[in-house]
């Protein structure tokens, strides 16, 4: 026998929570390879407890009076602490709007130390940035939730000049690499697109999947007008994210009052369902999004480990600085040499010109070299970990589902529908049947049927049904629905069911799968 012997393989961890794997995984398997590479210094901050407990963060940028902050007053359905609105750039920091049962503000300064929040590493932004962050606490049912992030209005013409005096694309990137959601908001008005707005879209461009883009104000101008402006604006953005396909532009005015233009007014209705119930969802699928950062995370930290490896591995004994400066100035052909030597695709690369700004400051002699056995670590994380964790992702999504935390709550999310609709929405809300507007002319036709005890039978109904030259599977399906007692007999409320259920396919509506509560006979109905 030999007397060395392999070692033995680590055993698979097992998790009962998503939270604490996540945390474990990155611990044990990113971190020190991370640790090892300068990840920290070079790309993104360490990750800590905070990155994978805190709820959902919706992020909203946009240029100076597109309506940011009135959009977060129409989420909350009120005031917090520290909102200004007008016309001028008001909102000049970053500010974070939190739920707390008393109201009140809390400086940057002092949320950048606090380690119960993910705040700690903005301390890298300095002094002046920590000036211009703030957290407003307000006592708002939405906020349970979900934590709001105002942006400071980005600057248009000679404005944007002005220094700031922190990294201000720096700080989008870092929250954008932390939210659930980016609302790039745009007035209709002006879709002038300044030279520091672009820079913050390209500073989350990376972040594409998170993005929402809205069209604000739209109501101060008519169908034509409102056409040419979202073709332009397509136009613009699809240079600007360098995307053929850009991302859908929900249309729509985000506040509470009249519409100047109203004939586009169920475009809008139907733009702020679609948004709203994108982000009403965004509890339900926070965990997904942080096991989707994570593993994106560990890609970009294994090839800034190949290239920063390489790297290393160019330096001569003599010359050293002249052959850093020489490799900064073709980090392209560094890259493309990556990519070939490790199969590494293209798109998963860094920015160039950050890169290269970033690596003029590190000292390439105390770069490490390759650690196989580092990177295998990441390997295995992917490759059997993660798949491990996302198994128990349906579970914890009807737990959440079962304790009514699947969903945002309150403010603009409790939606109360006038008593209106249309095609299989009509009636809604309505005390009388709205099959009673037309039940009379359907009592007439019943009335001619031959009937067994006032009822008739499915070949009696079929006879009549198919004059409407529906389909057999169309009528099918409203027999089911009409027969709401299921005695295979319509009486004169379930024919009269049945004709309007045909109407409502007629006018070019569809018939749901189960009845509406609204459209049950007034007979057959359980009493509260």
């Amino acid at each position: 026998m030999s007397k060395f012997r392999k070692k033995a393989a680590e055993p698979l961890a097992i998790y009962d929570d998503i939270t604490v794997g996540l945390k474990e995984i990155y611990k044990k398997s990113l971190l020190p390879l991370e640790k090892e590479y300068k990840y920290h210094e070079i790309q993104s901050p360490m990750m800590e407890d905070p990155d994978f407990d805190g709820k959902p963060l919706v992020m909203l940028i946009g240029q100076y009076s597109t309506g940011k902050t009135t959009f977060i007053r129409y989420l909350l359905e009120r005031d917090f602490p520290g909102m200004r609105i007008g016309p001028e750039p008001t909102t000049d920091n970053f500010h974070i709007i939190d739920f707390a049962e008393e109201e009140g503000k809390i400086p940057g300064n002092v949320l950048s130390v606090d380690s119960k929040k993910p705040f700690r590493h903005l301390q890298q932004f300095g002094g002046t940035f920590l000036s211009r962050f703030e957290a407003s606490q307000t006592n708002a049912e939405v906020l349970k939730s979900v934590t709001l992030l105002d942006t400071p209005g980005i600057l248009a013409g000679e404005k944007q000049l002005v220094n700031r005096g922190y990294d201000f694309a720096g700080v989008l990137k870092w929250f954008a690499e932390r939210a659930d959601r980016i609302i790039l908001l745009f007035d209709a008005h002006k879709l002038d697109i300044s030279d520091e707005f672009k820079s913050a879209i390209q500073a989350i461009r990376k972040n594409e999947d998170k993005i929402r883009i809205v069209l604000n104000k739209a109501d101060m101008m008519n169908h034509q007008q409102l056409m040419r402006v979202y073709g332009a604006m397509m136009w613009s953005l699809a240079r600007i994210l360098q995307n053929p396909e850009v991302s859908r532009i929900y249309v729509g005015s985000f506040w509470n009052q009249p519409l100047i233009y109203e004939g586009n007014r169920e475009l809008f209705e139907m733009e702020q369902d679609d948004l709203f119930d994108d982000l009403e969802a965004l509890p339900r699928f926070a965990m997904v999004r942080r096991l989707n950062d994570l593993i994106k995370r560990a890609k970009a930290a294994r090839i800034h480990s190949l290239i920063v490896s390489y790297l290393k591995s160019q330096l001569p004994m003599i010359g050293k600085d002249a052959k850093k400066k020489d490799l900064i100035k073709h980090l392209d052909v560094v890259f493309e040499t990556v990519q070939n030597q490790y199969g590494v695709p293209a798109a998963d690369f860094p920015d160039l010109d950050v890169m290269k700004e970033k690596l003029r400051k590190q000292d390439f002699t105390k770069f490490p070299n390759y650690d196989k056995a580092l990177i295998a670590k990441v390997d295995k994380m992917l490759a059997e970990d993660i798949p491990r964790i996302m198994s128990l992702l349906p579970g914890e999504e009807q737990e959440k589902n079962r304790m009514g935390l699947g969903t945002i709550k309150g403010g603009v999310f409790e939606k109360v529908a006038m008593p209106y609709g249309k095609g299989i929405d009509a009636g809604i809300g309505e005390k009388i049947w709205i099959v009673t507007r037309d039940k009379s002319k359907y009592d007439d036709i019943f009335n001619t049927l031959e009937q067994q005890n006032g009822k008739i039978t499915g070949r009696v109904a079929r006879d009549e049904l198919v004059k409407s030259k529906l389909s057999n599977n169309v009528l099918g399906k409203i027999w089911r629905l009409a027969d709401h007692d299921q005695d295979g007999l319509l009486d004169n409320e379930e024919f009269a069911l049945a004709m309007h259920l045909i109407k409502v396919k007629c006018e070019g509506s569809q018939i749901p799968e189960e009845l509406p509560a609204h459209l049950i006979p007034p007979s057959q109905r359980k009493e509260d």
